[in-house]
């Protein structure tokens, strides 16, 4: 289970990483979305380091 929870969430950190360089490169990023993006990212991989 633990390599299936680990992959999940890798993809999952994957796929925020890959919405945030998109918003980051708009020419207006939309700040609330960014900081809201990082934070899920940081739970993402603390969930990842606790594994």
């Amino acid at each position: 289970m633990t390599n299936s929870h680990s992959a999940t969430l890798m993809a999952k950190h994957a796929r925020l990483d890959a919405q945030l360089k998109d918003e980051q490169h708009r020419a207006a990023p939309d700040t609330v979305l960014v900081a809201m993006l990082k934070k899920q990212k940081l739970k993402i991989k603390e969930a990842l380091s606790r594994l």
